[in-house]
């Protein structure tokens, strides 16, 4: 409960085999979240990954730790205590960088953490060791002043304080003495995982080494399947370009089978109308030989019509000549009337003198 999350990240996490100490097992299928907890009551600090309901990493931090870059994006770290190799494939070198740059932050506070309670340790120590020194001096004291029950009967309450005080001391100095016990076994252990660790990283250089090897071989070959691809490549667009050529030649097919079942369509109508030419035929000749005679009958009254012409001439001819001759008829006429009005004149003159 006094676990913290302070930083989480996501990668692919890495198990070094433990039977060869060389080749990596991938410990989860897929990119999980790995996450740096810090424990506030013992003031630790640990590295875990959960994948589903699985606890693939649980590293607890140590001042020894080294957290070492193999490539641009994965790192590995050795746990003595787990007795592993862990590695963490990320997706990106600056995820690798912030996590290396957090884990030497913590290996640094780990440290200081270590250097805190070793130094609460020689302070209790010495502590034990000047209560152990006031020891004898308090016995011999008793010796000189009497028995126990004399110096019960006659200490001061400064005398029993000291006497309390120094029993706890004593309790105080046999503990320490079982922990340093317990330390120096500790450190053996850690010693000889270190060792381990040591050589399973020197393992794992030469296993790099090889690694690089077959990296070099693996890009060579890289570069051969490239150089085929591009040939493939350019077979492939050699191949699209005939395709699309196909593909044309299919759409001019199409196109020249359709103009075709409309050839064929126009040939049926004229099949069909063909058919009916006789009848057409026979209603032609009918209907020429209506307009031959039309024809005639058209000759005959445009014949008709010019006779007439000529009729009207004629007679218009006439008219104007009978107009000409009506008017010198009423000239006439009038020169008579003219004529006979004298007449009338004289004669009523005449009659008018008798």
């Amino acid at each position: 409960m006094g676990e913290q999350p302070i930083f989480t990240t996501r990668a692919h996490v890495f198990q070094i085999d433990p039977i060869t100490k060389k080749n990596w097992v991938p410990a989860s299928k897929q990119a999980v979240t790995v996450s740096y907890f810090y424990d506030v009551t013992r003031n630790t600090y640990r590295i875990i990954s959960v994948d589903g309901a699985k606890v693939i990493i649980n590293s607890t931090i140590t001042p020894n730790m080294t957290f070492t870059k193999t490539s641009q994006k994965f790192g590995q770290w050795a746990d003595s205590r787990a007795n592993t190799v862990f590695g963490l494939g990320f997706s990106s070198e600056q995820q690798l960088t912030k996590f290396a740059d957090k884990f030497q932050e913590v290996k640094t506070a780990a440290k200081l953490a270590r250097d805190k309670s070793q130094d609460k340790i020689e302070t209790s120590s010495n502590h034990s060791q000047e209560s152990g020194c006031e020891t004898p001096s308090s016995t011999q004291a008793s010796s000189v002043n009497g028995t126990d029950d004399e110096k019960a009967s006659h200490a001061s309450p400064a005398d029993i304080h000291l006497k309390s005080e120094n029993n706890k001391l004593k309790i105080a100095l046999t503990q320490s003495a079982a922990n340093v016990k317990k330390w120096e076994i500790e450190l053996q252990t850690l010693r000889e995982s270190n060792a381990r660790l040591t050589t399973a990283l020197q393992e794992s250089a030469a296993s790099v080494e090889q690694w690089r090897r077959q990296c070099c071989i693996c890009r060579d070959e890289n570069d051969r399947l490239r150089n085929k691809l591009d040939k493939l490549e350019e077979q492939s667009s050699v191949i699209s370009r005939e395709k699309e050529k196909n593909f044309q030649l299919k759409r001019r097919i199409e196109d020249l089978e359709s103009e075709l079942r409309e050839k064929e369509t126009e040939l049926k109508d004229l099949r069909k109308q063909s058919e009916i030419i006789p009848q057409l035929m026979s209603e032609c000749e009918y209907v020429s030989e209506k307009l031959e005679a039309a024809e005639r009958d058209n000759q005959n009254l445009e014949d008709k019509v010019l006779s007439l012409r000529s009729d009207i001439e004629e007679s218009k001819y006439r008219q104007r000549h009978l107009k000409v001759e009506l008017k010198s008829f009423l000239e006439v006429l009038d020169g008579k009337i003219d004529d006979l009005h004298d007449f009338r004149r004289g004669l009523s003159k005449l009659g008018t003198d008798n």
